[in-house]
């Protein structure tokens, strides 16, 4: 470990630093970070009302699940873009029949998320 000092607008900050080495052995080689990324977004399978993305980012949690009774405005799942959490809510009353999303999945923006039936 190698302590550096770094000066950023007129501001001096002490850094530490680790060699690559190092750290080399602990990090997941190219094959298991493949393995272990979120799954996609499914294609939609469902009949139903499709509540959707807002926005681009990645699904931190699902509030709702399978036969769960819905109303209208009602949080179904957040969506993290930019460091920033959004509340997805429903644009429908009803039971939901499907998640088409999985925790970690990336999505785009007015991508089906949910089908409420």
């Amino acid at each position: 470990m190698k302590i550096y000092k770094i000066k950023v607008n007129g501001k001096t900050y002490k850094v530490e630093l680790e060699a690559m080495e190092e750290i080399a052995s602990e990090a997941p080689k190219a094959e298991e970070k493949k393995a272990e990324a979120p799954k996609a977004l499914t294609p939609v399978s469902g009949e139903g009302n499709k509540v959707l993305s807002p926005i681009q980012g990645t699904v931190l949690s699902i509030a709702v699940k399978v036969g769960d009774k819905i109303k209208k405005g009602q949080k179904v799942c957040v969506v993290e873009a930019m460091k920033l959490e959004n509340d997805v809510v429903s644009d429908f009353e009803g039971e939901v029949a499907e998640i088409l999303v999985t925790k970690g999945a990336n999505v785009t923006a007015k991508a089906p998320l949910i089908i409420v039936k």
